[in-house]
């Protein structure tokens, strides 16, 4: 009986921990008005091979997420979905301290990534990068608010 016990309790943490680290149909950004207006209003920066547009919201403390990149330097549609399922996989697991930030100060991020680069990264290159562009997002916003 404890072992079932011990089990389902290890089962009910293994889904906490594994719910931190989604990326859910409300965490993306996906309305064309708020895509609009996130280019239109947004700021910029870039960190090669990436331009990130920024923006943020008084609303509810989430970060809404996307990225793109351009079939003028990527012909093939395989290698510009496997850019962005990277890019995605990338910002996913790294997410979490930008996510603490924005609910202390009760904001809401609209991030879009844009690939600029002309060659394929491999994985480990696209997650130092995008750690870059995180804890920039942060110094940011802790510099904005203080």
């Amino acid at each position: 009986m404890t072992s079932k016990l011990f089990l389902f309790r290890k089962a009910c943490v293994d889904c906490i921990m594994a719910g931190q680290f989604t990326l859910g149909k409300n965490e993306r950004l996906k309305s064309r008005k708020l895509i609009e207006q996130l280019f239109n209003d947004g700021k910029s920066f870039t960190v090669q091979p990436y331009k990130i547009y920024y923006l943020l919201v008084d609303k509810t403390h989430n970060i809404q997420f996307a990225a793109g990149v351009s079939s003028k330097n990527f012909k093939r549609a395989v290698d510009r979905n496997r850019v962005k399922r990277i890019t995605r996989e990338a910002y996913r697991l790294q997410k979490k301290e930008l996510q603490d930030v924005l609910e202390q100060k009760k904001l809401q991020l609209n991030i879009f990534f844009i690939y600029v680069g002309k060659e394929l990264s491999d994985f480990n290159t696209t997650k130092e990068k995008v750690n870059v562009i995180l804890n920039k997002l942060i110094k940011m916003l802790n510099e904005s608010n203080s």
